[in-house]
């Protein structure tokens, strides 16, 4: 009697020091700046960048994210170490060829700010005071808006590029 009292006493520590499991369901937690391309003349209607790459040339971020796609819209990290992520948009309409390559610069600047989701998911980081800017005399012709005042989800464009 003592030996299965003295068990089901084990068990039972054993089972009441268990964690209970913790999942994050908000996934990505910090949210990615979303982009969308439209067409210069006709403001209304996207139009798809062709043979499209994007590489990061902020520190901490130099990477390429995006190679020789076709897309109309495009959902990317800013570099929540910094107060700045600058990007180098490169678009090719002729044929693909190098010699017809055209490169844009796109510089995000902002504050950033870490907010406390939970245990499982722990901080995320909300960008403030977003502010957009692009070389002149490139392949984008314009962008709207200029500036956002917070960028804390993903569910709609943040900022439109007209080409």
């Amino acid at each position: 009697m003592k030996k299965t009292f003295l068990f089901l006493l084990v068990i039972l520590a054993f089972i009441s020091a268990c964690e209970k499991d913790d999942f994050c369901l908000q996934n990505p937690v910090t949210p990615r700046l979303i982009i969308t391309f439209f067409d210069d003349t006709n403001r209304e209607t996207r139009k798809r960048v062709q043979r499209f790459s994007l590489v990061a040339k902020s520190k901490g971020l130099d990477s390429l994210f995006v190679n020789n796609s076709s897309l109309d819209s495009i959902a990317i990290p800013l570099n929540t170490n910094a107060l700045k992520t600058v990007y180098t948009l490169k678009k090719n309409t002729v044929n693909g060829a190098r010699k017809d390559n055209q490169f844009a610069t796109f510089t995000i600047t902002y504050e950033t700010e870490q907010e406390y989701i939970s245990r499982s998911c722990g901080y995320r980081v909300i960008f403030k005071n977003v502010a957009f800017s692009a070389e002149p005399n490139t392949w984008i012709t314009d962008f709207t808006p200029t500036t956002v005042t917070i960028i804390d989800n993903q569910n709609s464009a943040h900022v439109q590029i007209f080409h």
